[in-house]
């Protein structure tokens, strides 16, 4: 059961480690600042329940059962940052931002105290690791411990689906995935493990026996639901830049055949780090030193070839754009072979501008890469001033 609720944790966090990496000023934004808290509280929520971890903190403090009001502690303190999260995620006026976290912030404070005095008071001298809630549920002190910490993280997701679905009719588009996602979570972590544990703790109080359902049926179901409720908060914070670097890892590979072709043309160098560069960047370095490539084979650009090859295109059905890039393609490849050859430039280079030069972006380097191998016309070396 350890290893399972320790790799839950290791996922739950991993998430905050991806919002951070994605830009430097992530301690400076309160939106992001507050998802990973919330992440991070999350992953130590599982920490702290585990059983390993429960009887290291228990043989560490010399206390019995001292890991329980630091689970249901952090548990806490997790369902506040949870509520945080919506407040600064919906936004608003500054004012009114700060007023509702404080607030949230103070009333789940006032909540933790009230866990470790209730604890302090009780009785539960029995070291218990998979079961105190339902073992310690009809003791006094320890009883109102436990209905406190239920109570307490039941409000917060019942706050967190009303305002999901109260939100969710407001906004579209991946907001709207994020926000059904959270509220799957909130909806399972609610129904699985709230409504079980109760279910459990309740039994015990009328003299019944369900501990299973604590045991045994609330644990994984609240992974579940912590797994879910990450990922939407994470969604649609991190999807847009994960379908954009890999559009640009798409676009770095399109761009291979034109590379290959100039790049012993280009001078700019590739600096030493590049190895660990994220697609993006590698395409924007490719894209520079491709254009850096272009404009040293300028001098070598034949007018007549591009002519030729226009004409060859157009005769073969080609459209107007596509004939366009196809005779650039043609000329282009003429130019690298004759630089590559270290034959001299042509002494009337054509002033002929390149529709990739002339585009933003890496549209125009990616359609004539796409034309390169298969120019309709190659010239032959004789045909090359």
């Amino acid at each position: 059961m350890s290893l399972v609720v320790y790799l839950a944790a290791g996922v739950f966090g991993f998430s905050s480690v991806l919002l951070f990496r994605r830009r430097p000023g992530a301690l400076r934004d309160p939106l992001a600042l507050s998802t990973c808290a919330a992440i991070v509280l999350g992953s130590l929520v599982f920490v702290c329940a585990a059983p390993l971890t429960l009887s290291a903190v228990n043989d560490l403090t010399g206390v019995p059962n001292f890991g329980a009001p630091l689970t249901y502690g952090m548990l806490s303190a997790y369902s506040c940052s949870l509520l945080v999260l919506l407040v600064n995620w919906r936004g608003g006026p500054r004012e009114r931002v700060r007023r509702l976290v404080l607030r949230c912030m103070a009333a789940y404070a006032a909540l933790i105290v009230a866990i470790v005095v209730l604890f302090a008071l009780g009785d539960a001298r029995t070291e218990r690791l998979t079961d105190l809630d339902t073992y310690y549920a009809t003791t006094p002190g320890l009883r109102e411990m436990i209905a406190l910490y239920l109570t307490g993280h039941g409000a917060a997701l019942v706050a967190m689906c009303a305002v999901c679905v109260k939100w969710g009719r407001e906004v579209t588009g991946l907001l709207r995935t994020g926000l059904r996602l959270i509220l799957a979570g909130a909806l399972l972590d609610l129904l699985g493990f709230q409504a079980t544990k109760s279910t459990a703790v309740v039994a015990r109080w009328t003299g019944h026996d369900l501990d299973f359902l604590s045991t045994t049926v609330a644990p994984p179901l609240a992974s579940l639901a912590a797994l879910l409720c990450s990922a939407g908060f994470v969604l649609p914070r991190l999807l847009p830049a994960a379908v954009a670097q890999w559009r640009g890892l798409g676009e770095h590979r399109e761009l291979r055949p034109l590379w290959a072709a100039v790049r012993f043309a280009s001078t700019a160098p590739q600096p030493r780090t590049a190895w660990w560069w994220l697609p993006q960047e590698r395409l924007r370095w490719r894209e520079v030193s491709i254009h850096d490539a272009l404009l040293a084979l300028a001098p070598y650009f034949d007018e007549d070839v591009r002519t030729r090859a226009l004409d060859a295109a157009l005769r073969a059905g080609r459209s107007p754009h596509q004939a366009r890039i196809d005779a650039e393609a043609a000329m282009l490849a003429a130019a690298a072979r004759r630089a590559a050859a270290h034959e001299p430039p042509l002494d009337a280079p054509s002033p002929y501008r390149l529709h990739a030069t002339e585009v933003p972006g890496t549209s125009g380097l990616v359609e004539l890469a796409r034309a390169l191998p298969g120019c309709l016309w190659t010239p032959r070396e004789s045909q090359v001033r």
